[in-house]
């Protein structure tokens, strides 16, 4: 949908802003792993925990998302999502 889209020199980016946010997640998940830097698991659920909870919100006409708002809990979830994939694979290489 078209105003659930960011706009680049007036055209449509082919992602939502939730999923944008959460490919930019991503990438920072793999920054952090980089700097060896590792949130704690109860954070890292509660990322997906905020983001759940903006699209429910918006779901129920509680409250309307905005794009930026999509983006930025997008980020927080990809953000969470990978460093629990992360530790899911330290925990299984512990194991072989």
């Amino acid at each position: 949908m078209p105003e659930r889209s960011f706009f680049i020199n007036g055209m449509q980016f082919p992602l939502c802003a939730r999923c944008t946010g959460i490919l930019a997640g991503y990438l920072v998940g793999v920054l952090l792993f980089v700097l060896k830097i590792f949130v704690p698991i109860e954070l890292c659920l509660c990322f997906g925990l905020v983001m759940l909870g903006d699209w429910y919100m918006q779901y129920i006409d509680v409250l309307p998302s905005t794009n930026i708002r999509r983006f930025i809990t997008g980020i927080l979830c990809g953000i969470g999502y990978l460093q629990i994939l992360i530790k899911i694979f330290y925990m299984v290489a512990k194991m072989v």
